[in-house]
């Protein structure tokens, strides 16, 4: 019985010119004459070139002994990493707590704490909420109603201080999401409106930005010339898009501090 002989490697490399990146990357798979066949920068060069062309420079400006289908692997793994879907976050609303409070010089003037699964999120699906102030409030163990939302005068505004606090249910984590003092913005009758940088998530440099911001805003009203607040609408917002972050993506930037290591 006659046996086959492999083609020879300049028939493999004629034919290898017309073939697909996956298709060239499976062949050379067969044997080490095919890889070595299919392996050639004069094959991988243009391929680099055209899918990843400032990988290709590499090889010319910068190194010469790295190949061209070595650069042609490396940009599509990225480009893979790139276009990947991202994970669920491992934290829900079901199991974070949202404590916002305001303060003046050391009094607190607003108290409001809502798990996350009694908050009405924005019908678009991005993290900003609203939530209603109670003009009365109970204070714990006690029968007496304090006054919930008298900021005083209004010109008395610029001492005020907000807190936004996040945490995991169960008290397994905290992120303070802000701490504003006397940076708010006032219109009379209308609104006040805090801003605050957040922090890069992970182990970043301090010097890193993580082009997010936390937006708060007091829908206030004036009763006998006193700012009273009626509302209070938080959310986290890109600086890149000026778009609010969807609750997802919200979600999955509080995980790295609520939750680094799974819930």
């Amino acid at each position: 019985m006659a046996t086959v002989s492999p083609p020879p490697w300049q028939v493999l490399v004629l034919v290898s010119n017309h073939l697909d990146p996956k298709t060239l990357a499976i062949a050379s798979c067969v044997c080490k004459s095919w890889s070595i066949s299919m392996s050639l920068d004069q094959i991988w060069q243009p391929l680099c070139s055209t899918h990843y062309p400032s990988l290709s420079t590499l090889n010319t400006c910068y190194n010469p002994t790295v190949s061209y289908r070595r650069l042609y692997a490396l940009g599509h793994r990225a480009n893979n990493r790139r276009l990947k879907q991202p994970l669920k976050p491992r934290i829900s609303l079901n199991n974070i707590i949202f404590a916002l409070n305001i303060y003046k010089t050391t009094t607190r003037m607003v108290t409001l704490v809502k798990h996350g699964s009694q908050l009405c999120f924005d019908k678009k699906g991005v993290f900003r909420f609203d939530i209603d102030v109670e003009q009365w409030q109970r204070i714990p163990g006690s029968a007496t109603d304090v006054k919930n939302g008298d900021l005083g005068p209004f010109d008395s505004l610029g001492d005020l201080r907000v807190t936004w606090d996040v945490i995991l249910e169960g008290f397994k984590g905290v992120f303070n999401v802000m701490n504003c003092k006397g940076k708010g913005r006032f219109v009379l009758g209308l609104e006040g409106w805090f801003s605050e940088e957040l922090p890069p998530p992970g182990c970043c440099s301090s010097d890193t930005v993580s082009g997010l911001v936390a937006d708060l805003r007091l829908g206030l009203k004036v009763e006998d010339g006193r700012a009273v607040v009626e509302r209070m609408s938080a959310g986290v917002l890109s600086i890149v898009s000026w778009r609010y972050l969807f609750v997802e993506d919200a979600l999955r930037y509080l995980q790295h501090f609520l939750s680094p290591c799974g819930v």
